[in-house]
């Protein structure tokens, strides 16, 4: 199976986003419009733009880079909730039209200031079973016309979403999570189910559960694929990578606020990533876990640091447990997306 590689554009107003020293046109379309360019000139198929109220609408960001790109996919975060299912399909929809396909979207099930535009459902439980009846919806909507629903969230009569897509086209779906109920909205409704930076045993257990879970659910789709997404720091040499890696943790620590840390609470896999710490600083052969101590939340929680062949054989002994998907950064953004595509990139496509 093919691979992908996509970059990550973080899609903040402020800057400093993972240390990032950037200052200047930080938060500008020219900026990210720059990201979105390097990223198509140094081997990245795309990238995926950060989401949450707070920061610039994901959506209207990604069709801006779309019409400044020529090969360039955004993989875009959306929420249920935030979105109508009958609005988000059609909005994916005329992207995808107007892109020529190129439409990637990550689901989001997780809470953020839900009441700052009204979404009041505030259960866990019940926003996995509403993301799952999003994701019917829109699929439905994706290849029928004049849909008609009468679910637990939404109620839909003779709808149909314009313009229409070609048979068998339509964006791919991301989705990430790893509570037991994140786990079967992945396996039944998912095209790709993300993973954090866990170590392989982890990220193996998971896939054999999801393999699992998708006949439990009965899944009705081609079988679910998986990704990755984290932090890779590569440099020259192994000493280099590990003294830079070090010397950011540190910076980290030194702006951290220790009441932050100390009682860490999230989402089911965040709290995994930063459980991994009692392990040890370095799992595998070179998962770092130190960042997860000081305020390094998601992708940044766990990094792989070496040189670009010790991190390429990393990800690949990830690929031989069937990742296909890699989500790849660092900061500064701008640097590292050259360093990385020019270095490691190569190395993953030839195996």
């Amino acid at each position: 199976m093919s691979r992908d590689f996509l970059w990550y554009i973080p899609n903040t107003v402020e800057p400093g986003h993972r240390g990032d020293d950037t200052v200047d046109g930080w938060g500008s379309l020219e900026f990210s419009v720059e990201q979105a360019r390097l990223a198509e000139q140094h081997g990245w198929g795309g990238a995926l733009i950060g989401t949450g109220w707070g920061r610039p609408d994901t959506f209207t960001v990604a069709t801006a880079l779309a019409a400044r790109t020529k090969t360039f996919t955004p993989l875009i975060a959306i929420r249920p909730g935030y979105w109508q299912p009958a609005h988000f399909a059609s909005a994916a929809a005329t992207l995808y039209r107007l892109s020529r396909g190129r439409v990637f979207v990550n689901i989001v099930s997780g809470t953020d200031d839900l009441s700052a535009y009204g979404d009041g459902e505030f259960d866990k439980s019940r926003r996995y079973d509403r993301t799952r009846e999003f994701l019917r919806i829109v699929r439905r909507l994706w290849s029928e016309e004049n849909v008609t629903v009468d679910g637990k969230f939404w109620q839909l009569q003779n709808s149909t979403a314009v313009p229409r897509l070609p048979d068998g086209e339509r964006p791919r779906l991301y989705f990430g999570g790893a509570s037991a109920a994140a786990e079967e909205v992945a396996a039944a409704e998912a095209d790709v189910q993300l993973f954090w930076g866990e170590p392989l045993d982890g990220v193996a257990e998971r896939i054999d559960r999801l393999k699992v879970l998708s006949d439990k659910v009965g899944r009705e789709h081609a079988p679910l694929q998986y990704g990755l997404r984290v932090t890779t720091l590569i440099r020259d040499t192994h000493e280099e990578a590990w003294s830079d890696a070090e010397a950011k943790v540190q910076q980290m620590a030194k702006s951290v606020d220790p009441l932050l840390t100390a009682n860490p609470r999230g989402a089911t896999g965040q709290q995994r990533l930063l459980d991994l710490a009692a392990r040890g600083d370095v799992l595998d052969s070179n998962l770092y876990t130190a960042p997860g101590r000081y305020g390094g939340g998601g992708a940044g929680t766990t990094w792989l640091v070496g040189t670009a062949t010790e991190v390429a054989e990393s990800l690949e002994r990830y690929a031989a447990l069937g990742v296909t998907h890699f989500v790849l950064s660092d900061t500064p953004y701008a640097r590292e997306v050259v360093r990385i595509g020019e270095e490691l990139l190569p190395l993953l496509r030839d195996g």
